[in-house]
């Protein structure tokens, strides 16, 4: 059961040199207590994120998704198997919460990731301000979080995961939380950052537009324990809107799929 540093490109058949993942899980489990009355919860779970690369994990409430990607955030340890991060460093985490310190202002709470990132003191206001620039909070340095709507928090909590400058950014269902209409401005949002950025975006969710809109690829999750069910490439061109048909087919496909795995966990 290791966390280890991936190594830089690799040698393709041609000769040219391939990149190493965004992350590599290998044979991945995760069980919580011991024999007998133990539970696990994640089996063999195999899965590369490709740099750049936007992959949805989707699934039913206690799959294992979150689990999953605390794992990659090395918040726990897995019970068995391998994951593998490039250069040894760790990725950031966005939360369904935004987690934003109240006696901070907005511009205060990225610094402070700034700083921990080792950014000069002299630096550190400058860039807080290009990235809430970058997620459209121009101006919102000074406001304190009381201030700011549910979305900004959201768009606040992006920058300051952004500020970790780490080309892997988790996110746990960050916008669960928020109305249909902020949601749908927030997927637009994410898309365009993720486009400008190239970071590689592992987004756990178990809405299954919010995966067909925003992602690359989408894999979904069976239930207790989770396993790589099946997987989708969404070759849909972006940016896509949440009620375009060709995401309505793709979604009902996938939902199905999903339904099909709630009932064969209900028959055990």
């Amino acid at each position: 059961m290791t966390i280890t540093t991936l190594e830089g490109p690799r040698t393709g058949v041609d000769g040219g040199a391939v990149p190493a993942p965004a992350a590599r899980l290998t044979h991945v489990s995760k069980s919580f207590g011991g024999a007998p009355g133990g539970q696990q919860v994640l089996d063999d779970i195999g899965l590369e994120v490709a740099p750049g690369e936007f992959v949805c994990l989707l699934g039913a409430s206690g799959c294992g998704k979150s689990t999953l990607l605390n794992l990659v955030a090395g918040l726990e340890r897995p019970s068995a198997g391998t994951i593998e991060l490039p250069g040894g460093h760790r990725p950031a985490l966005m939360f369904q919460e935004h987690a934003l310190f109240p006696w901070l202002t907005a511009g205060r709470n990225i610094e402070l990731a700034l700083r921990l990132r080792g950014v000069p003191k002299a630096d550190r206001r400058a860039e807080a301000e290009r990235l809430l620039d970058l997620v459209r909070l121009r101006g919102a340095y000074g406001k304190r979080v009381h201030e700011l709507s549910g979305g900004m928090r959201q768009r606040v909590a992006l920058a300051r995961a952004l500020a970790q400058d780490s080309r892997l950014l988790l996110m746990d269902e960050p916008f669960a939380a928020l109305d249909a209409i902020t949601r749908d401005v927030l997927h637009e949002e994410l898309t365009r950052i993720w486009a400008e950025t190239r970071v590689s975006v592992l987004f756990v969710t178990h809405n299954v537009r919010e995966a067909v809109r925003l992602a690359q690829r989408v894999v979904l999750l069976s239930s207790r324990p989770g396993r790589i069910a099946r997987e989708w490439r969404v070759d849909i061109p972006q940016p896509r809107r949440i009620e375009d048909a060709a995401v309505a087919a793709l979604s009902v496909e996938i939902t199905e799929q999903l339904r099909g795995e709630i009932r064969r966990h209900g028959q055990h």
